[in-house]
C-alpha cells in the first residue's frame, strides 16, 4: 500500500481505532485524542466496519461512482473504431462531435495514441548460413576526420576541424561465425571497394575461410564493373540487398553499431589517425575475446575452431 507521508491512519491504525471503540469500550473522543484524529474520523471508520467488516477499513478509489460529464460508451467505441481506421485526432473529433483533447485522452487510455501501434511489427528477419565462408557481408561507414577532440568530448560544437574531410571504414563480416574485418580507406570509390574486398579475402584465408558468395547494398561502388570483375576472378557470387531494406544486411549494420560504440566513440582520441591505429587491436578483441550472443556467448573465432591464443587473429 502506498500510504501518504502525512497519513495519521493506516489499515492497521484503523483496525486499532475500531477495536478500542467496539471491544474495549472507549469513548470516540478518547480514541480520537489518543490517535491524533478528529472525532468525526473515528465515527466514520466505526460505521464502515459495522457495515462492511474488515473490508471497510481498506483504501477506496477516489473516483466518483457516477460522472455526468463522462464520455458515453457508444462515443468511446466510435473513437476507437475510427482510430483503427488510421484517422487522425482532428478527423475523429470533427466526425464524432467531441473535443480534440477528449479524443487524445481516450486514445491514450486505450494505448492507441500512436499510429505505429496499429501497424503490426515486421517479422524478424533472422537467418544464418550453416558453415563459415558461405556468405560475406560488406558495408561502408563514413567517419569524419579530426585533428583534435571534437564536441563529443569538449561539448563545444563551434570547435571543429575545417577541411579535414572524411574517411571510410570498409566492413566485412562472415555470416556464420561473425568474425569481422575492417579497413580504413580515404574514399568509397569502386577501386577502394575492390581493395577492401581483396584485403578481407586475404584475412579470412589466413583463418582457413574461403567464401563463395558476397552480399552488399546497392552502392555505386558495389555495382561497378571493376567490382563485378573482381568477384568473378575470386569465384564469388554477388548478391545485393533490396532497396531501402537494411535489415537484409543486418549483421554488417549491427557490427557497425558495435564498432561505433566500442571503438570509434569509446575513447577520447586526439586525432582520427590515433583512432585508426586503435582499430586493429579492437578488431582482435572483438573476434577473439568478446562474447557474442549468437555463438552462445562465445567469441566469434570459436566457430572456426581456433584457439584464442592464436596470434593469426592479430590484424595488421
Amino acid at each position: 500500500m502506498n500510504t501518504h507521508k502525512n497519513a495519521r491512519l493506516t489499515v492497521h491504525g484503523r483496525a486499532l481505532l475500531v477495536r478500542r471503540v467496539i471491544r474495549e469500550g472507549l469513548r470516540p473522543a478518547e480514541v480520537a485524542q489518543a490517535q491524533g484524529v478528529s472525532v468525526r474520523t473515528v465515527y466514520k471508520w466505526v460505521r464502515r466496519y459495522r457495515d462492511e467488516g474488515e473490508a471497510g477499513l481498506l483504501d477506496r478509489s477516489s473516483r466518483p461512482c457516477r460522472c455526468p460529464h463522462e464520455t458515453p460508451d457508444a462515443i468511446r467505441a466510435q473513437v476507437i473504431a475510427r482510430r483503427r481506421q488510421r484517422q487522425t485526432y482532428r478527423q475523429i473529433a470533427e466526425q464524432v462531435g467531441i473535443g480534440h483533447s477528449t479524443v487524445a485522452r481516450l486514445l491514450e487510455r486505450e494505448g492507441l495514441n500512436r499510429l505505429s501501434v496499429l501497424a503490426p511489427a515486421p517479422l524478424e528477419n533472422r537467418y544464418e548460413h550453416d558453415a563459415p565462408g558461405e556468405l560475406l557481408h560488406l558495408d561502408i561507414k563514413k567517419l569524419g576526420r579530426f585533428e583534435r577532440p571534437g564536441h563529443r568530448v569538449t561539448g563545444n560544437r563551434q570547435q571543429n576541424t575545417r577541411g579535414a574531410g572524411w574517411e571510410y571504414v570498409h566492413v566485412a563480416i562472415d555470416d556464420h561465425s561473425r568474425v569481422a574485418f575492417s579497413t580504413i580507406l580515404p574514399d568509397e570509390t569502386k577501386w577502394s571497394a575492390c581493395r577492401a574486398l581483396l584485403q578481407a579475402v586475404r584475412y579470412y584465408r589466413r583463418l582457413g575461410v574461403h567464401f563463395s558468395r558476397v552480399l552488399t547494398d546497392n552502392g555505386g561502388c558495389y555495382k561497378s564493373k571493376p567490382f563485378r570483375r573482381l568477384c568473378r576472378r575470386l569465384g564469388l557470387k554477388r548478391k545485393r540487398t533490396r532497396p531501402f531494406t537494411p535489415r537484409t544486411n543486418g549483421k554488417a549494420e549491427r557490427f557497425i553499431q558495435t564498432a561505433l560504440r566500442e571503438w570509434a566513440y569509446a575513447w577520447s582520441y586526439q586525432s582520427s589517425e590515433q583512432r585508426g591505429e586503435h582499430l586493429p587491436a579492437w578488431l582482435h578483441q572483438y573476434n577473439w575475446h568478446r562474447p557474442h550472443a549468437s555463438p552462445n556467448y562465445q567469441p566469434p573465432i570459436s566457430r572456426l575452431g581456433l584457439s584464442v591464443n592464436n596470434l593469426v587473429g592479430l590484424h595488421s
